[in-house]
């Protein structure tokens, strides 16, 4: 069995924005592989959100500190569902009726996550959601789905 390796959030030395970025003590990430490295190595458990990486002698969880949440909405596919494509490579089948709103922000509450929506999937996913007498509507194949609050 592999030693496992844990490092608190107290501890971390990276931490994640509202808006997904991750940020160290020189500021915020910036080589592409290097987030989409961290972004997919994202888990959760009891304990909370980690990044986790698995060597040949170890698994290290490092806990992280982050601004609202840990996951992302990136893009979308739309076929007969809409597939949506999380920060961390997962997909998600869009369920409209656990959509919701909060600071002009969408999001996707599942009973473990709360999961935000990036700009690129807010604007492909926004020619679905109406404005009527001041609800937000998610309307697709004929059926109509209240936004609720967050």
């Amino acid at each position: 069995m592999k030693k496992e390796n844990i490092i608190s959030k107290e501890d971390a030395v990276f931490r994640m924005n509202k808006n997904g970025d991750w940020y160290n003590e020189h500021g915020k990430f910036e080589h592409p592989k290097i987030i989409r490295y961290f972004n997919a190595s994202i888990k959760k458990d009891k304990s909370g959100y980690y990044v986790h990486q698995e060597t040949e002698d170890f698994i290290e969880k490092v806990y992280f500190h982050y601004e609202d949440t840990a996951l992302f909405v990136i893009d979308i596919k739309e076929n007969e569902d809409i597939i949506l494509i999380l920060n961390n490579k997962d997909t998600i089948k869009c369920d409209p009726g656990q959509l919701c709103c909060r600071n002009d922000n969408l999001y996707l509450q599942i009973p473990e996550h709360r999961i935000k929506f990036k700009d690129r999937a807010l604007l492909k996913i926004s020619k679905f959601i109406e404005e009527e007498d001041g609800q937000l509507l998610f309307k697709r194949k004929g059926k109509s789905y209240p936004v609720g609050s967050a």
